[in-house]
């Protein structure tokens, strides 16, 4: 093995590891979903756009505790998860009661990997496969159900719309 390649596999891990700290510092008591800005998004697949009302995860706090606890989750809701920078995204389901689709999606819309039925309360690591901007949590299966692939995009309200932090 290369000494660079050594030393990105060595960077790699570290990051996933702080990363993983940093989701799990979720302190004090949870949030309530009612209290996180909502807004609505929708997926264009094709001829077909699919339409998601969300919770929108916009702070360091929001993006940590995300819908752990969560027991249940209709078909039309998610989660919208909003990066400053756009990064390699590492989540988990710790605390997560219902399987979810993570979809991750680049700056410019375009949805760069989607990961399906993430299991109930694991803590295997669910990666983006390039820089992601944000990520879509919808409820586990609905990528299928609805045809929503890679490549797909993601279309976000006007600016004017979106919540403030």
């Amino acid at each position: 093995m290369t000494a660079p390649l050594r030393l990105a596999l060595r960077a790699a891990g570290l990051w996933l590891l702080l990363t993983a700290a940093a989701c799990a510092q979720v302190t004090g008591p949870a949030e309530s979903l009612d209290r996180l800005p909502q807004s609505s998004v929708e997926i264009a697949s094709g001829a077909a756009r699919h339409r998601f009302d969300v919770w929108v995860a916009d702070t360091a706090a929001r993006r940590a505790q995300g819908l752990m606890f969560v027991r249940s989750l209709d078909a039309d809701r998610g989660m919208l998860f909003l990066f400053d920078e756009p990064r390699y995204a590492s989540f988990w389901m710790q605390n997560t009661y219902v399987s979810l689709d993570l979809l991750f999606v680049a700056a410019d819309g375009r949805i760069l990997n989607i990961v399906e039925r993430a299991t109930p309360l694991s803590t295997d690591p669910l990666l983006s496969r390039g820089p992601a901007a944000m990520v879509l949590e919808v409820l586990g299966g609905t990528s299928e159900r609805l045809g929503i692939r890679p490549g797909d995009r993601l279309v976000l309200p006007a600016p004017e719309a979106m919540p403030r932090r």
